[in-house]
């Protein structure tokens, strides 16, 4: 059924409720109402990367690393499979009257969140630092969970709503000083298009405050900007407990009942938390009408409507024995092939199989699942971890040596040794290999969200960019042998390579890859198929490029605003082939076939030519950067302005027509306004963005045409 007809059905139902029946629907863990024939629904349901928290599901690639591919296709799908299995989760849960937590259509994902400096702990859960980027895989996702059919399939959530990357220890009183300029340049394109474009169903405020305003009770935010600008007309869910910040943190308000009335009027219709048990009080004092109760229920059991959650509908059918099915668990290791970023190779890679006899495995990621999941996950059947997959891929053929090497972040791994007690038998595995492969990273204990697992460092924030201090001692240790070394890193975020750049043959960024991801990476290292990721974040030299993490500012962050030269640029990634683009032209937007734009907003399209001057196959992901030439509100560096993922064969020419939106060409102005400004400007076509220090790695640089419109 369509909005409209839910949201009917929606007002019939709530007007036979009393006003303690429609307050008690506000509630994450909505009670039944035995009487109206109306079952107890829980809303929190989380899938950043996979059904997450309920148990067995097909585990992909943390966020972050699903933005290294730059594909939006494969964004869709596993949009799809996590709707599916989440369906067949749910049909299996409340046919034996399970209603619990994490068992609902209701998932809270993706993070669109811009992920603006790399000591965030959470910034693994977002796409990455690029608005652009951003937009294009929030929308992708949300289309693939929410689906086109009659009825949603499930859910999506856009979250957190909004300016919002930490620090993770202040969020519940931290207040983000933002300008215009930022606020609609960087923090709010994404979710303007997963609201216009994808038409999410949820939008999730944010812990903090912005220029004095708390997120989840934001005049401005939610009423101003989200409704009436937009034009949302989903639910909004306040983040979890967030509305008693509003007096215990924020102090914008003395007491529960104040709070609840705040965010209500505002227009968070969920509360995710208890704060909500106080509308009644609220509504005793004068503070909340029983209007402003009906509407979010309306607002809430319309959504219901739109899942089918009263009536028979063409999920009901779908078995327990999808989830975790073969074809899930392909889609999940193609995600892990395309997330992992090659950042360096001296030609040691691919690994040729027969040459090698012995392989050394070292470091305190190469057999951790942990480091394979991130956070926010749900639980595999089967772990393969880097070990595991060479172990697998090997076979026979070699013999696999392994050794921790370290703990994580300890300086011990036995209580009553001494420090650093793994770092001779890991010189002596690698003295004893013809080939390391060196797996070092952070999981998340490291990085990750205030209070979620017990956070080694600052609430779950990173303090440095450097690896723990056990990793950086094994690393120069694993130097002083003469073995080959390659470094899988296993992080989701920013991490200082100097030393692994200086004294390493090979690194490859792999990410928190997922339950497969042991398999990808050990096809990866021997040349089954080419790496093809590019990062969807910049790495620094050092901190002392940026400014205080509690400057939301974008001056100086990210590749746009960078000032100086990135360790490893975004959209920075290798491949095993040579891939080129030969001819950039403006031409006429087709009107039909596979390059027919599906939105009408498009300027004018690019007709790319390409070509792979090697005998490799392999993707790659075509990048478009634009800078306008003439007006003084552009950033200082190209924008990223479109992608496509492509593929080309050895030796293949390929040539594609990619669109240019009309909003590529506009600027934001210090008010906020955005326009279209100048008549000038610089496009950029290439597998990397335009800056000195990608064209240094890569001994390439995109071609340049200039526009006049």
């Amino acid at each position: 059924m369509n909005r409209k007809e839910a949201r009917k059905k929606a007002e019939a139902l709530v007007e036979q409720m009393t006003l303690m029946e429609k307050a008690s629907q506000l509630r994450y863990d909505a009670p039944a109402i035995p009487r109206l024939n109306i079952p107890a629904y829980n809303w929190w349901n989380e899938a950043l990367h996979g059904v997450a928290r309920a148990g067995t599901a097909t585990v992909f690639p943390q966020a972050i690393g699903m933005a290294a591919t730059f594909d939006e296709n494969l964004l869709r799908n596993a949009g799809k499979v996590i709707a599916t299995e989440g369906r067949a989760k749910y049909n299996a849960a409340s046919a034996l009257n399970d209603r619990d937590i994490y068992k609902g259509l209701t998932f809270w994902a993706p993070n669109v969140n811009i992920f603006r400096d790399p000591r965030w702990g959470r910034g693994h859960e977002t796409y990455g630092e690029d608005p652009c980027l951003t937009s294009r895989l929030g929308v992708s996702y949300i289309e693939g969970v929410q689906g086109d059919g009659d009825t949603m399939a499930a859910a999506a959530c856009a979250k957190h709503f909004a300016v919002h990357s930490g620090p993770e220890a202040l969020r519940h009183e931290f207040d983000v000083q933002t300008d215009e300029k930022d606020l609609r340049e960087t923090y709010l394109p994404a979710f303007e298009a997963c609201v216009k474009e994808a038409h999410v169903e949820a939008v999730m405020g944010a812990y903090n405050r912005v220029n004095g305003e708390p997120c989840c009770g934001s005049y401005r935010l939610l009423r101003d900007i989200l409704r009436k600008e937009w034009g949302f007309e989903g639910h909004v869910v306040s983040d979890c407990w967030a509305i008693k910040d509003f007096h215990e943190h924020h102090m914008v308000t003395g007491t529960a009942a104040q709070s609840a009335a705040l965010a209500i009027d505002a227009g968070c219709d969920l509360n995710c938390g208890s704060t909500y048990l106080h509308l009644l009080n609220a509504h005793k004092q004068g503070l909340v009408t029983e209007a402003q109760i009906t509407e979010s229920a309306v607002r809430l059991f319309t959504t219901r409507y739109l899942l089918g959650l009263f009536n028979e509908t063409e999920y009901d059918s779908i078995s327990y024995d999808i989830v975790e099915c073969p074809e899930h668990l392909a889609l999940s290791e193609q995600a892990a092939r395309e997330s992992a970023v090659l950042l360096k190779n001296n030609g040691i890679l691919p690994l040729k199989k027969e040459t090698i006899r012995t392989i050394g495995v070292i470091g305190p990621n190469a057999d951790s699942r942990a480091a394979l999941i991130g956070n926010y996950y749900g639980t595999a059947s089967e772990y393969i971890t880097v070990l595991d997959g060479i172990r697998r891929y090997a076979g026979d053929t070699a013999r696999i040596l392994y050794s921790e090497g370290c703990h994580l972040f300890r300086n011990k791994n036995e209580a009553l040794a001494w420090d650093f007690d793994r770092l001779s038998e890991a010189r002596t595995v690698a003295k004893n290999s013809d080939i390391v492969i060196l797996c070092l990273g952070l999981d998340e204990t490291l990085e990750g969200e205030e209070g979620d697992t017990g956070n080694s460092y600052a609430s779950g924030d990173k303090t440095d960019l450097l690896l723990p201090e056990p990793q950086r001692k094994l690393m120069e240790a694993i130097a002083l042998e003469n073995t080959p070394v390659i470094l899988c890193l296993m992080a989701g975020s920013d991490i200082d390579l100097s030393f692994a750049t200086e004294h390493f043959d090979a690194i490859v960024d792999l990410w928190y890859p997922g339950a497969q991801g042991g398999n990808a990476a050990a096809e990866l290292l021997f040349g089954e198929y080419s790496p093809s990721g590019k990062l969807p974040v910049t790495f620094y030299e050092s901190l002392d490029q940026l400014p205080e993490f509690e400057d939301y500012s974008m001056k100086g962050r990210t590749y746009r605003y960078i000032e100086g030269q990135a360790q490893y640029p975004f959209g920075f990634g290798l491949t095993y082939a040579d891939t080129t683009v030969t001819s950039v032209k403006v031409c006429d937007i087709p009107n039909s076939g596979k390059d027919a734009p599906e939105s009408a907003d498009i300027a004018f399209c690019l007709e790319v030519q390409m070509e792979n001057r090697s005998s490799f196959d392999t993707d790659d992901v075509l990048q478009i950067y634009i800078r306008d030439l003439e007006s003084p509100f552009e950033t200082p560096h190209p924008h990223l302005a479109a992608f496509r993922r492509i593929h080309l064969d050895g030796n293949e020419k390929l040539g594609i027509k990619i669109p240019l939106r009309a909003d590529c060409f506009t600027v934001v102005d210090e008010t906020g306004r955005r326009f279209r400004d100048g008549k000038r400007y610089e496009i950029f076509a290439g597998f990397s963005q335009p800056d000195t220090k990608s064209k240094e790695l890569t001994g390439k640089e995109p071609i340049r045409i200039e526009y006049n419109r």
